[in-house]
């Protein structure tokens, strides 16, 4: 199986926009404890799991914690200039996802500006 961590729900809601194959989606809903990562890695361990997060300090500090204490996991980014997942323009998302080889649905033309 293959896994997204985001942040929040209106991520988990636009990387859905975006995705064409089966990919199983998991909010950590803000703030991120070493008890709940542990119990990400417990759930995730056997699967193909990547980690999609803000680009602030939030973000980056969750991010941290993933690559101290989940070393395999696959990190990807969004741009500064974005900041949030939800705030990503959905042709970027799918460049994003594509170079991680996630299948994409093409975003439509208004979704591309």
């Amino acid at each position: 199986m293959r896994v997204i961590i985001v942040e929040g729900k209106t991520d988990k809601q636009r990387l859905l926009q975006m995705l064409d194959e089966p990919v199983e989606i998991v909010c950590t809903y803000g703030t991120l404890g070493l008890d709940k990562l542990e119990e990400l890695i417990a759930n995730y361990s056997d699967d193909e799991v990547c980690v999609l997060l803000d680009a602030d300090d939030a973000g980056d500090k969750a991010r941290r914690l993933f690559k101290q204490e989940f070393p395999n996991v696959r990190h990807l980014y969004t741009h500064r200039m974005y900041r949030e997942v939800a705030t990503t323009p959905l042709s970027v998302l799918a460049r994003i996802l594509e170079g991680a080889y996630f299948a994409v649905k093409i975003p439509d033309a208004e979704e591309l500006f």
